[in-house]
């Protein structure tokens, strides 16, 4: 059998992204699926994005991954959310055609080079127990691939269980068998813990049923924003692309009657009879969880969203639920414009395995077994988004320890994927994990619209973003330097011109006229690259003080990430330590002095008795080596 630097298990988001980034690096890479067709499958909203989420596809964009670009090509309506707030919270977000998306990206991946897929089910690992590293991924034909490191993104098919009412059935989606082998070889080989978590999605409804006439529509945005930041070498691939590019949304509320459906029916609800074991996610809660928590809430905000240009199928987002099918076409006939509506696909609950993320470093390797990484729902996440991210993180590291190079981490005053995973990977994880703006420390520095900025020169050192894509990047850098440093050192009517693009509170409108003598920055008139440049400077002029503030305390970070933490610190030897502390920082062995003082229950004169101790240490191995 072939042998292999990296091994992806599983498909999803996660999956792509990871095989997508391991074959970029040079890294002989395979894919392994339980469906081929079901390749990046939109299993629950057909939608990429949204606040907190859209940066992290941007983020991945800037260091070459997948997902940005085939959105791009699969889009039918995209918007820019909260436009009418501050630049560091505007997130993209865009209703694609799931389809589309699953063939384009698909497509993709069988064209990249060092990467092969195939259809199977990987059941166990060869191991060597003395190296504590995987040496093959065994299949359920009794194949064992050899490889140099796995990369396992199982989404929610490890023992996953559908729930439809008081019925339940094994799946990892409808339609697809739940991985319970993997469960055991990560219990019974790796000897990992796992917890279970729990998520769902609504019923899908025939559009020829529904009445439109009565509801808010949600257009589609006039502008030609898109999430790729590559649109020229976006345009040059072989892949599918939509043609309705506009499809409008629709909103609608739920009523009295809808909720009191669900209260006379709540014993049926798996989630209140005991029958669901696994923690659902707080910041997606099913209806009946709505209704029974908000009960004084008489009405509760819906969203329609077209599942692609060439289906007739819509979604409910906001209208989850695990209540049985009978009881889902009762509450669906309550809302106005559905009295004759017809589902097609109900909505049910899945539950899953999940492995303890104080189990894994911030590489997202396995602190067990040197040579396994993991990503997404695998991690405890939610998302589409977060699981590409960890994809893009998790691939790039199996590729660098494939080729005898040690793995990065992304920092968390660099990214919003860096804040995530050092969040999975710092606090209890007891429901799935959602990323949102309000998690960054710096998020005024983390914005959607300089991911390319903070990220691309990494990428490029790395090997991730190849060279066409970085000399792109590398123009608009140097012009907006440029720029910046005119607008700074430019007076115009007693005042830089970076002052006068305050104005424009971060968002730069080009049909009016220029706030300064057009002298100073003529040489961007003829650049197609104007409008970014200048959008940029209006940014940074409405958040420059504040920019500067922020750039102290990211300094102060940077400080005690410099101090490393050895994996086998000895926390016992240091007097002084409160027990939940030493309790805590054992269980989440951080790898910098700055991981260390994010834990809860750790105090600044903890890491202070910390600092004196790694000093001690290191002069202690100085003097050894002398």
């Amino acid at each position: 059998m072939k042998s292999y630097d990296v091994v992806v298990i599983g498909a999803g988001h996660a999956g792509c992204e990871a095989a997508y980034a391991a074959a970029r690096l040079g890294a002989s890479t395979l894919l392994i699926t339980l469906n081929m067709d079901h390749i990046a499958q939109m299993s629950c909203n057909p939608a990429i994005g949204g606040v907190g989420k859209g940066q992290v596809v941007r983020e991945i964009d800037a260091c070459g991954g997948a997902q940005g670009f085939v959105t791009d090509a699969s889009a039918v309506q995209f918007r820019l959310l909260n436009r009418g707030k501050g630049p560091a919270v505007r997130s993209p977000r865009a209703q694609c055609d799931k389809v589309c998306y699953q063939r384009g990206m698909k497509y993709l991946l069988e064209i990249t080079e060092n990467l092969d897929i195939l259809q199977s089910e990987a059941v166990d690992f060869e191991v060597d127990e003395k190296s504590r590293r995987i040496t093959g991924v065994v299949t359920q034909f009794g194949i064992v691939i050899p490889c140099r490191s796995v990369v396992l993104s199982s989404g929610t098919f490890l023992r996953g269980k559908l729930h439809f009412g008081l019925q339940d059935f094994p799946g990892g989606r409808v339609g697809d068998a739940a991985a319970s082998a993997m469960s055991n070889a990560l219990e019974n080989t790796l000897k990992l813990r796992l917890g279970r978590l729990k998520t769902g999605t609504p019923s899908r409804i025939l559009a020829k049923t529904i009445d439109f006439s009565n509801m808010e529509k949600q257009p589609a945005e006039a502008q030609g924003d898109h999430f790729s930041f590559w649109g020229n070498w976006n345009q040059s691939l072989p892949l599918p692309r939509t043609r309705e590019r506009e499809m409008p949304c629709y909103m609608v509320y739920t009523n009295n009657k809808t909720a009191e459906i669900v209260r006379e029916n709540l014993e049926q609800a798996p989630l209140y009879q005991g029958k669901i074991e696994g923690i659902g996610a707080r910041y997606c809660p099913s209806f009946e969880d709505k209704v029974v928590r908000f009960a004084h809430h008489e009405r509760h905000l819906l969203f329609l969203e077209p599942e692609g240009e060439f289906t007739g199928e819509y979604y409910i987002n906001g209208f989850s639920t695990s209540l049985p099918p009978k009881i889902q076409e009762l509450m669906i006939k309550t809302l106005p414009g559905f009295e004759n509506a017809v589902i097609s696909r109900y909505a049910y609950a899945i539950e899953y395995d999940f492995v303890f993320p104080d189990q894994t470093e911030r590489t997202l390797r396995s602190r067990y077994w040197e040579n396994f990484f993991t990503a997404g729902q695998i991690n405890g996440t939610s998302g589409y988004e977060e699981a590409a991210g960890q994809g893009l993180v998790a691939g790039c590291n199996a590729a660098l320890y494939a080729g005898g190079k040690e793995p990065v981490e992304f920092p968390r005053d660099k990214s919003y994927i860096g804040v995530m995973i050092d969040d999975l990977i710092s606090k209890e994880i007891v429901e799935p994990y959602r990323l949102f703006t309000s998690r960054a420390e710096y998020r005024l520095h983390l914005r959607q619209d300089n991911a390319d900025l903070r990220l691309c020169e990494f990428a490029h050192n790395l090997g991730l973003l190849p060279e066409n894509k970085y000399q792109q990047f590398a123009q608009y850098r140097d012009l907006s330097v440029e720029t910046e440093n005119i607008a700074r050192n430019t007076v115009y009517k007693g005042k830089s011109i970076l002052d006068h693009f305050k104005k424009y509170s971060g968002e730069f409108d080009s049909t009016v006229e220029m706030p300064c003598s057009g002298e100073a920055l003529a040489f961007l008139d003829n650049s197609p690259l104007r409008e970014k440049v200048l959008t940029q400077l209006a940014i940074t002029a409405h958040y420059d003080g504040y920019l500067a503030r922020e750039n102290e305390s990211i300094k102060r970070l940077q400080k005690l990430e410099l101090w490393k933490i050895p994996a086998d610190f000895d926390y016992t030897a240091i007097p002084g330590l409160r027990n939940e502390a030493r309790m805590k920082l054992v269980k989440a062995a951080p790898s910098t002095l700055a991981q260390a003082a994010r834990l809860d229950g750790v105090t600044p004169s903890e890491i202070g008795l910390l600092q004196i101790h790694l000093t001690r240490l290191k002069h202690q191995k100085k003097e050894h080596k002398e």
